[in-house]
């Protein structure tokens, strides 16, 4: 069987243990990911590659993704298979990018498929712009821990899928920037501070561009930021090894958290009452709303994350406002909140209802606490 179907109510309610707030620097750094890009000896890259071969090497590494029990039992879904909402609910869990998607219901994708596990802290995309697109996520800054669950599948698939590599350039892939080592290293930051002082946080942007890191949005190339979170990954791949690869992140970002968690300081000090009002309008906003679109519900969620951080706001945990930040998005608002039967995706204005909805259920039992309060409803 190609598919195996996943029930999308159970997959939307858990959330990967790579958003726990327990991770190190989670004040600041909410995940740390490997992404490590392959493709198998003797076959087509993916630009020359026919449906009949893409679909024949998709059944070769599922067999030994399968064979790899991903976290206990490897889950594996097919692309042409799988309903839309499924397809965005691992979108927006970071493990699918859009490029793995079919331009729209009638387009054919060959051979596309991905593989995770329970935790959702490995997964592998197959037949995107490589063979196999694997990534590990750790939660906080630890990229040594995703680092060591990303080298351990590799190493599982190399012993039984020939990887194409070249003595002289190392690993060889679909896009000449990921040749040599195939690593892209990357840190999912929380910057709502330096978000409130913009030439703060243009000098962020112009440090990573010096030391060749990229800035981009909360899901990687081509997307934007929303709720302050941004993603920090490396640019060059060969020529380094994967330790230096990594080091040049872990140099970095300890600076930008420390930049950071400054800032939140001065603005605690010297703009006090404006931060608590502006705190106390978003949580009001989250409680009250009747219609709430994505990037604001994320906004007003960053404010809540910042207030908690600095002492001004209490009454939710962490965690909570991590899992809030991923159901409030287009495909888990619908699957959670929504009665309608069908994979179908629900129109816009229909999901800004549902969110808004959401949001006062789960937050309706919130009371602010901390240093200062957020006025009653």
């Amino acid at each position: 069987m190609a598919y195996s179907p996943i029930d999308p109510q159970a997959l939307a309610r858990r959330t990967g243990s790579w958003l726990s707030s327990e991770g190190p620097e989670s004040d600041v750094v909410v995940s740390s990911r490997v992404r490590l890009a392959r493709n198998v000896e003797g076959a087509p890259f993916m630009s020359r590659i026919s449906g009949e071969q893409a679909e024949g090497l998709s059944e070769t590494l599922r067999a030994a993704l399968v064979e790899a029990s991903i976290d206990g039992e490897t889950r594996w879904v097919t692309m042409t298979e799988a309903p839309a909402v499924l397809r965005l609910l691992l979108l927006e869990r970071n493990l699918i990018s859009r490029d793995l998607l079919p331009r729209d219901e009638q387009s054919l994708a060959p051979g596309r498929a991905m593989a995770f596990g329970e935790s959702e802290t490995v997964s592998v995309m197959v037949n995107e712009e490589d063979h196999v697109r694997l990534q590990a996520m750790a939660a906080g800054l630890d990229l040594d821990l995703a680092w060591e669950r990303a080298e351990a599948l590799d190493r599982f698939l190399e012993d039984r899928v020939p990887f194409a590599t070249s003595e002289r350039l190392g690993y060889l892939t679909g896009c000449p920037t990921n040749v040599g080592t195939g690593l892209r290293a990357s840190v999912m930051l929380h910057l709502p501070a330096l978000g409130m002082v913009r030439q703060e946080l243009d000098k962020v942007f112009a440090a990573a561009q010096r030391t060749g890191l990229a800035v981009r949005g909360m899901h990687g190339e081509g997307s934007r930021a929303a709720g302050d979170l941004y993603q920090i990954s490396n640019q060059v791949t060969l020529g380094r090894s994967e330790a230096e690869l990594i080091d040049d992140l872990r140099a970095l970002v300890p600076e930008i958290v420390r930049f950071e968690r400054r800032m939140r300081e001065a603005l605690v000090s010297e703009m006090r009452q404006a931060l608590v009002d502006r705190i106390a309008q978003s949580f009001g906003t989250l409680r009250t709303s009747r219609a709430m679109p994505t990037e604001a519900a994320l906004a007003h969620l960053s404010s809540v994350r910042l207030g908690l951080h600095t002492g001004i706001f209490g009454g939710a945990k962490m965690d909570t406002l991590n899992e809030l930040a991923l159901h409030v998005q287009r495909g888990h608002i619908q699957v959670l909140a929504s009665t309608a039967e069908g994979g179908g995706l629900l129109d816009t204005s229909e999901r800004d209802k549902l969110r808004a909805s959401y949001l006062r259920q789960r937050l309706a039992g919130v009371k602010p606490a901390g240093t200062d309060s957020a006025p009653e409803e």
